[in-house]
């Protein structure tokens, strides 16, 4: 079973594998950049664990918990 978004340290790098998730959403997150083999740094989380901050294309974008958690990621070692 391959990790999740919202599984990753803050500071880790991955690239995304796949979005599984309804059709809506996936389009909604592949608008917003979240598409395969996309590079992504996690920049930080908030107190309560939810949202979480990302970094990829040159900016930031904040994703729920629940959705990061759909999003399966090939993790690579931190820079």
């Amino acid at each position: 079973m391959k990790p999740s978004l919202a599984d990753l340290p803050v500071g880790q790098h991955a690239a995304i594998e796949s979005i599984d998730c309804d059709r809506s959403l996936s389009r909604r997150l592949m608008e917003m950049g979240l598409l395969p083999g996309t590079r992504v740094r996690v920049v930080r989380v908030a107190p309560l664990g939810d949202p979480i901050e990302l970094r990829l294309r040159n900016y930031s974008l904040s994703v729920r918990r629940a959705e990061a958690a759909r999003i399966a990621v090939s993790p690579e070692a931190a820079e």
